[in-house]
């Protein structure tokens, strides 16, 4: 006879404690904050006449003033601001107290370029459709009316030529739009380009490569121009009838046994402060720090699509304003996003950043066979995300935490593929036809993370674990022998390392400080299944500006002024303070205070599929515990049964947990 184990009465569901109090020293900077560091630059006799405003963000403490803050030593709140200006070179970087507003430092790079501001995107469209060489070269393509005409400002690269030196440039590629609402991306006006100057407008070169014509057909996926769309399914509700789990204190957050501070820069998007478990420290800092898109075809200017959509553009700045029902499922919370616009002025994304928690299926179970008696946990994670849109491609970002002590980071790529013209059948060996006469470039999205390691508190390393087989011999009688082998990665150089499929690579941060009940160094395995190979020349202007790409993993130890693997200034860079070159320095890295930068991402030979909006696409990686706990931290869930579910025939259900 079967025997039913019969779960016990649920409790009623309790929410988490609030958070602690010390998270909120780390909220990113609000709309008076914002407004106070600007008005205090522009009252700067150095600063403040003619300034252009970049990336504004919270100054974050380091690892030693965040842990002086929590044994009771008072915090300087302070925003970093980058300023530039339109009738000089270079960039100021300034510290601004935001508490009695003063500037407490700044430095000049008189090479850099800041970032490009939503606003210079818009003015390099307008004075590209004004020009008149412009509109000369679009009518030989038989562009008579310029109002179809779309220009896209792509960033420039660093490609050594003469006139542009000192230059903030894009290079733009441009589409036409044959109606309103229309898809323009399967019209590009493949071959013409134009070089300008971002900051002051100056149109530099206009090149016209010659190329195919034109592609004319339509490829609509607007429902206006769309047959009618299939059936509606029956809905599938996310229901939560007691609210959340979470207990949010402005941007800090508790879930189950996490707590965080959920912070957000114009540049990175979302940032994860603070990540613990139980109390107990697992991450300093999470966040993405960088996304390069390397396009392979060198065909006419396609060679200039090397863009850092980061770096170059910031995916905070390209938050989405959320829907609910759409985005996110289930009882939602949101977050408004601040950054400054190229003026000072604070601009507002409503909804920017979306919380909420997910069923992830089955966390345990067993089956007891004996005795015919089953252990089931089913597994919930908390869910940080917000979505960017940098021209055509749509980047969806979550950072997931769950029951078992494990933290997830995935991107869902979507939009529109890049898009250039071809003779119909004849795409060419660089790029995959989704269209008669259109077709889209192989090229790959590759992500990087930096993770700031706290695990127990600092002085962390990092081991690199390879499996191997053990030969045939006394000790590998029958062959079957393989086994583990670590190797603590000491100094920068030593810790450059890409992943290898042959040992099954693999890497755990430690804190050799602390050790669990078994005698060994807690720690957290990062888990790369994303690993992509690049395909860039490292001698190319491309492979030199996006040279973090060359490994899998790096290992620094913390430095504030390090912040991106392509450098605080990517505009127009020409790759030298890339992590490739920050390494040299060959610092150690074992037991400090270490900062893991890890690069993954998406290898796309383009579908048919993916035209005109491309399904999503996904990559990531995942910290898991590794010897942090003593034995499954999720043990201890209560049994539940969910009592929403039903039979699909209307039959009477019935528990089998």
């Amino acid at each position: 006879m079967t025997h039913v184990h019969t779960a016990a009465p649920q409790a009623k569901g309790q929410a988490a404690l609030p958070p602690p109090a010390y998270l909120r020293a780390l909220a990113p900077l609000g709309p008076d904050e914002i407004k106070a560091v600007v008005d205090v630059v522009k009252a700067d006799p150095e600063l403040g006449p003619g300034a252009l405003f970049g990336n504004i963000d919270l100054r974050e403490p380091s690892p030693q003033a965040w842990r002086d803050y929590l044994a009771g030593k008072p915090l300087l709140r302070e925003a970093r601001i980058n300023i530039s200006h339109k009738d000089r070179p270079g960039v100021w970087q300034a510290y601004v107290a935001t508490g009695k507003p003063a500037i407490t430092f700044r430095r000049n790079f008189p090479t850099a370029h800041s970032a490009f501001q939503v606003e210079q995107l818009l003015d390099v469209e307008r004075v590209v459709k004004a020009d008149p060489a412009f509109i000369e070269a679009c009518r030989k393509r038989g562009i008579t009316d310029m109002t179809g005409v779309c220009v896209d400002s792509w960033s420039g690269g660093n490609f050594g030529h003469p006139e542009e030196e000192g230059h903030m440039i894009s290079y733009v590629h441009c589409w036409l739009r044959l109606y309103a609402n229309e898809n323009f991306y399967a019209h590009p006006i493949d071959g013409l380009n134009v070089s300008i100057d971002v900051k002051t407008g100056e149109i530099l070169r206009i090149d016209d490569h010659g190329g195919p014509p034109i592609p004319m057909i339509d490829v609509p996926y607007d429902p206006e121009f769309m047959p009618a769309p299939r059936a509606p399914m029956k809905p599938l509700d996310v229901v939560q009838p007691e609210g959340t789990s979470f207990t949010m204190d402005g941007h800090a957050i508790a879930w189950d046994k996490w707590t965080l501070g959920i912070g957000f820069s114009p540049r990175d998007g979302i940032i994860l402060h603070d990540i613990r478990y139980d109390g107990r420290p697992v991450v300093r800092r999470a966040a993405l720090a960088e996304l390069v898109v390397p396009y392979g075809s060198p065909e006419r200017g396609h060679y200039r699509k090397n863009i850092f959509d980061i770096g170059e553009y910031g995916f905070g700045k390209f938050n989405h304003s959320l829907k609910l029902g759409c985005d996110c499922l289930g009882a939602i919370h949101y977050l408004d996003s601040h950054y400054c616009g190229l003026d000072g002025s604070t601009i507002t994304i409503e909804k920017g950043i979306c919380i909420h928690e997910e069923d992830t299926g089955i966390l345990w179970k067993h089956w007891d066979f004996r005795v015919d008696r089953t252990e089931l946990r089913r597994g919930r994670r908390l869910v940080i995300s917000c979505v960017n849109t940098v021209g055509n491609y749509e980047y969806a970002q979550y950072w997931y935490l769950d029951q078992a002590g494990e933290i997830e980071c995935e991107v869902k790529a979507t939009g529109i593929v890049d898009t250039m013209a071809c003779d119909p059948g004849e795409p060419g060996k660089f790029a995959s036809e989704v269209s008669p006469g259109l077709s889209a470039p192989i090229h790959q999205h590759i992500f990087c993370a930096r993770l700031d390691m706290d695990l127990d508190g600092g002085g962390n390393s990092v081991v690199e674990v390879n499996s191997k087989a053990e030969p045939m011999g006394p000790t590998n009688k029958y062959g079957n022998g393989f086994y583990a082998e670590e190797t603590v990665l000491k100094t920068e150089l030593g810790a450059a390392r890409r992943a290898n499929a042959d040992t099954q690579r693999t890497w755990r941060v430690i804190n050799p400080n602390k050790l669990n009940k078994l005698g060994r160094p807690v720690g957290y395995r990062l888990h790369t299944p994303d690993c992509v190979t690049p395909f860039l020349n490292e001698d190319g202007p491309s492979g030199q500006r996006s040279n973090f790409v060359r490994n899998h993993i790096w290992v620094t130890p913390f430095n504030e002024d390090e912040r991106y693997p392509a450098g605080e200034y990517v505009c127009n860079s020409d790759g030298s303070h890339g992590l490739a070159e920050v390494v040299k320095q060959d610092r150690p890295v074992e037991n400090t205070d270490i900062v893991v930068w890890h690069c993954f991402g998406l290898h796309h030979v383009v579908r048919p599929e993916d035209f005109p909006v491309q399904p999503c696409m996904s990559s990531g990686f995942s910290l898991m515990p590794s010897g942090f706990f003593n034995l499954n931290p999720s043990n201890d869930l209560p049994r539940e049964v969910n009592k929403a579910s039903v039979l699909a025939d209307g039959g009477a259900p019935t528990c089998h947990c």
